[in-house]
């Protein structure tokens, strides 16, 4: 796990901090920003209401390009397209960056631990991501990570997930996910360090990250559900380990959506934010159904934004889109 403390300076854009390994003072982090599903090739709107919300953290959720090759070369050189985007540019310079995988950035569509250029496809990620050469996580498989910012009692941890790299196969009917009863997503290894990193969270709020939606069960695509016994392990261990606040985050389906969860296991309810669509979205999920959401459904352009108010005990989330429009609001108490 890595632990950050945020060093501001004023830059064009609004504030620049980078990340700085074992915090030496307290500081707080207020304002997350989060998306999915770029396009490297199309037109990218968001970089400037996304810079101009002034957030302290970017967090890349996945489909961060298309790659959708298993020619590394090829990887390497949409990745390398992407970095040259001059507002993307200006993000990197104004704020840390971290971030995790979905398929089109793995390489392949739908793929999952039978994809043989998985290893090389994850270092590809990591130099993309800036993760340092000596970093844990570069030295275990998979793309999974934890990240905490902040110091005393206003700490935040991020819980990254890879849904990719271990995930047993799925197979279709009439073009349709047949439910993989037995199989797993996460893989021994990263379901044990997952329930180290909540077991031990001294965090004041948990975000838990993954690349496919965790609580829908209705639609069609790819999702945690297609994978009901790795769901309810998954909610039974976050309910289990006592992590404070804990918020569920992801990407994937070029849509946005505010879902939450109420029963016997979170009484209070578990919120799921899922941002999708930074340079392009899929209208015709406009009547999909989700008994889970508590928002509208959204396919215009958008990215998420946290806000932690620390004072007031609340955390808001809202999906956004193009000139700072707001398309959806949830506040969340903090416990």
């Amino acid at each position: 796990m890595k632990t950050y403390l945020l060093i501001c300076s004023l830059f064009v854009f609004g504030i620049s901090c980078k990340p700085k390994a074992q915090l030496a003072s307290k500081t707080e982090i207020t304002r997350i920003a989060f998306g999915s599903c770029n396009r490297q090739d199309a037109p990218q709107p968001l970089w400037k209401p996304i810079l101009a919300d002034q957030p302290e953290l970017w967090v890349w959720m996945g489909d961060n390009i298309y790659g959708d090759s298993p020619i590394m070369d090829t990887l390497r050189a949409k990745y390398a397209r992407q970095d040259k985007k001059s507002d993307y540019i200006a993000l990197k310079a104004a704020m840390p960056i971290i971030g995790v995988w979905d398929d089109h950035d793995y390489g392949r569509n739908d793929a999952g631990k039978f994809y043989a250029q998985k290893k090389e496809s994850r270092d590809l990620l990591f130099d993309f991501l800036g993760v340092p050469t000596d970093a844990p996580e570069r030295k275990r498989e998979g793309a999974y990570s934890s990240h905490l910012f902040g110091e005393g009692n206003n700490q935040i941890k991020i819980i990254l997930l890879d849904g990719r790299y271990f995930r047993d196969t799925l197979e279709k009917m009439d073009k349709v996910y047949v439910p993989n009863e037995e199989g797993e997503i996460l893989g021994s290894e990263q379901w044990s360090w997952l329930e180290k990193e909540l077991k031990e969270s001294k965090a004041k709020v948990n975000l838990i990250a993954s690349g496919i939606q965790f609580l829908p069960i209705e639609h069609p695509y790819e999702k945690w559900a297609n994978f009901p016994s790795e769901r309810e392990k998954l909610l039974d261990l976050i309910a289990s380990s006592g992590v404070k606040n804990p918020v569920l985050v992801s990407g994937d389906r070029h849509i946005a959506e505010v879902m939450k969860l109420t029963d016997a296991r979170f009484p209070k309810g578990i919120f799921e934010v899922t941002a999708s669509g930074l340079t392009h979205t899929w209208s015709g999920a406009a009547e999909e159904p989700n008994q889970f959401r508590v928002s509208d459904l959204i396919t215009k352009l958008n990215y998420g934004l946290a806000t932690f108010d620390w004072k007031k005990g609340e955390m808001t989330f809202q999906i956004k889109g193009e000139e700072g429009a707001v398309y959806a609001t949830q506040v969340i108490n903090i416990q």
